[in-house]
């Protein structure tokens, strides 16, 4: 999964997969099999809107996030921000929901800005799994996942292991792990250093809710 300007959730599979409603896109890769993939327009820019209407940078959003209980006090952010792809919403708009006097704070409003992020890219995972791919761990690459707050939130939102590399350019290394693979014939061993692995903490309550107010808004557009 990587969590850039866009997010992208991917995995390698043997079965090319056929998606009749186009969430999922299906290349082949490199060795053989094939990269079934699922896109969101809404990702790392979710948290600089809201950083930057709280008044804070990267680290003071995580620092508020992570003040707030799971859940965000039942606040949630459906994060349409430039409309969606997954799901398929091109003139969709972002929206807040269950604010009330108290739950209205910063913490809860910084909290809700990340796990209604990653909630939409759970939304692709969901998708890849409805064609038949099975997930083992999840892997998290991109400039946001170097923020603490996404890496503590992330091991609640998603029902996986999820581990965090070494920060790099990877989709360079991928180029470059293929262009040593044509010019030698075989490929080279890189091996990618983990810089985290979250402790497992799912909380099955933050996706459910995700799940119940986007529905509600995925049917009024």
């Amino acid at each position: 999964m990587s969590v850039g300007t866009s997010g992208t959730v991917f995995a390698v599979d043997s079965s090319p997969g056929h998606d009749a409603s186009g969430t999922v896109a299906g290349f082949a890769d490199a060795s053989g099999e094939y990269l079934p993939i699922a896109v969101t327009l809404n990702a790392a820019r979710v948290l600089s809107s809201v950083a930057a209407v709280l008044g804070v940078d990267f680290d003071g959003l995580s620092r508020l996030a992570l003040e707030a209980e799971p859940g965000s006090g039942g606040v949630v952010l459906v994060p349409y921000f430039e409309g969606e792809r997954t799901p398929n919403l091109p003139h969709a708009k972002a929206s807040f929901h269950g604010l009330s006097i108290a739950s209205t704070t910063r913490p809860n409003i910084a909290r809700a800005a990340i796990e209604g992020m990653l909630c939409g890219l759970a939304g692709g995972l969901d998708a890849l799994r409805d064609q038949g791919v099975r997930a083992e761990r999840l892997q998290l690459i991109g400039g946001a996942v170097q923020n603490p707050a996404v890496q503590r939130i992330a091991a609640q939102v998603f029902d996986l292991p999820v581990v965090i590399p070494s920060p790099g350019e990877y989709v360079a290394r991928g180029a470059a792990v293929q262009a040593a693979w044509a010019l030698a014939g075989y490929r080279p061993d890189w091996p990618v250093a983990l810089d985290a692995t979250p402790e497992p903490d799912f909380r099955a309550s933050i996706g459910q809710n995700y799940r119940k107010v986007s529905a509600r808004v995925d049917a009024g557009n």
